[in-house]
């Protein structure tokens, strides 16, 4: 492959990853938050309870972030703080799972259909293609992301 088509590749990449950042804060909008908080509820919705120190973990942020993200998911009903029974040091974040859905499925359902029809039209060798660009893709995010921790 010529240098200028993976240069075009990974602008197309960027400006991709640029476009979904604008979507999301867009939609951030929507729901009522700032940022990227409302992406952290998705979190909650795969993974359940979880610990301030998973949450940190998954997002990225630090511990006082994290508690201030818990803060306001909290006033907005989204999770509710639990304290384990024999050590009260340890809290639970449970997700309100039916709320956050409530919330956030009218703003992401017609994206959601279309992303599925759009994958859909690709062959299942480009489908398997795609999925190991991403794969690859995600993974060198990861190992950059470790690397700076």
């Amino acid at each position: 492959m010529s240098n200028d088509k993976i240069i075009k590749l990974r602008r197309l990449s960027q400006q991709y990853a640029y476009t979904s950042i604008q979507m999301h804060e867009t939609i951030a909008r929507k729901a009522g938050f700032s940022g990227t908080d409302h992406k952290y509820l998705g979190f909650f919705l795969q993974k359940g309870t979880l610990t301030a120190g998973e949450l940190a973990e998954l997002t990225g942020l630090t511990t006082g972030a994290v508690t201030g993200l818990i803060d306001r998911f909290e006033n907005r009903n989204l999770v509710k703080r639990t304290f384990d029974k024999t050590d009260r040091r340890k809290v639970a974040i449970e997700p309100n799972s039916k709320k956050i859905i409530a919330l956030l499925e009218p703003l992401y359902k017609e994206f959601q259909n279309e992303s599925e029809k759009l994958i859909a039209s690709f062959s299942g060798k480009e489908r398997d293609i795609i999925e190991s660009y991403f794969v690859k893709a995600l993974a060198l995010a990861n190992a950059t992301n470790n690397k700076f921790k």
